[in-house]
């Protein structure tokens, strides 16, 4: 809803929101919020900048602490968002029930590339799914998309940290 649309309805002592300009602004608003954690750098940088010119032996680094590496927090990304995007698209998800430790796994050498950009094509997706959504469907799944992308951009921050604890950061 804009602001005049805003003004419009409390001048007039009322707050009423078709369904259609719902969907239409909340659809925009998670889009961008997507788009953000994804590939549009705004305030923070996005998952595919974060990751941008990582080799595997940087991406598989760990700090002897415990924390997780890149590679596995992009594999938890994967893990996750994919898992959405098959529930997005009306496929069945098969229930997870496993420890979440199981998300954050290693990633070779020959499969780190495939693995950002398989990142890449499942948020880009995931986009894409979100546009198509109006009414109840996109109200059913805004909360949703809202946690995955600060999901998307908590995770990318623990990434470019990594990056500039290691000096790999621009």
């Amino acid at each position: 809803m804009n602001i005049r649309n805003l003004l419009t309805c409390l001048l007039f002592g009322t707050f009423f929101l078709s369904n259609s300009v719902f969907s239409q602004d909340m659809n925009s608003f998670l889009v961008k919020q997507l788009e953000y954690a994804h590939s549009n750098e705004n305030w923070f940088a996005p998952v595919n900048v974060a990751t941008k010119g990582l080799n595997a032996e940087q991406a598989n680094w760990h700090d002897g602490t415990g924390n997780h590496s890149i590679a596995q927090l992009v594999s938890h990304l994967v893990f996750w968002n994919d898992r959405l995007l098959q529930a997005i698209q009306g496929k069945t998800v098969p229930n997870f029930n496993d420890d979440n430790k199981v998300t954050f796994s290693e990633i070779s050498e020959e499969d780190w590339g495939k693995m950002t950009m398989k990142l890449d094509q499942i948020l880009t997706d995931i986009e894409k799914e979100t546009e198509k959504l109006e009414g109840e469907p996109l109200e059913g799944w805004s909360e949703t998309l809202a946690n995955i992308s600060a999901h998307n951009a908590y995770h990318t921050g623990q990434i470019v940290y990594i990056r500039k604890q290691k000096g790999w950061w621009r």
